[in-house]
């Protein structure tokens, strides 16, 4: 039997629009992946807590309140610290072109923007998750 892909999609901070988290999760699902939404206004400690709790793969982080230069470095610091350095984050929302590479710096190595394709970002988590699945 072969084991799915575990997605926790978060919402950070006090964003309180999530369609687009909800449009992602439900394509990730039909892409055969375990999707687990959080719902919004997390905090960082909220949803590193649920990554542990549900043995994640990959952390989706979706912001549009322009505040991820100050919630996503300390979702990376408690990954770090509670040993997850072998799950795959990605983001996505409105995040501008020159934050990218300071993100990618803290391991964040998916950014994806409006009108990117939910393909996309399937395909670029099939073939980034850092940890071997079981058979």
């Amino acid at each position: 039997m072969e084991h799915k892909i575990r997605v926790l999609v978060a919402k950070p901070g006090l964003d309180g629009h999530d369609r687009g988290a909800k449009v992602v999760a439900r394509a990730l699902r039909d892409a055969g992946m375990e999707v687990i939404y959080t719902g919004i206004r997390q905090t960082p400690e909220m949803i590193v807590e649920a990554a542990l709790q549900e043995d994640v793969d990959v952390v989706g982080l979706s912001i549009l309140s322009g505040a991820h230069m100050a919630l996503f470095p300390r979702i990376m610091e408690l990954l770090h610290e509670n040993g997850m350095d072998d799950v795959l984050v990605v983001a996505g929302g409105i995040i501008p072109d020159e934050d990218i590479p300071m993100l990618n710096d803290l391991g964040i190595t998916g950014v994806f923007g409006p009108g990117t394709s939910t393909q996309d970002i399937a395909t670029f988590i099939n073939g980034n998750v850092r940890r071997q699945l079981p058979a």
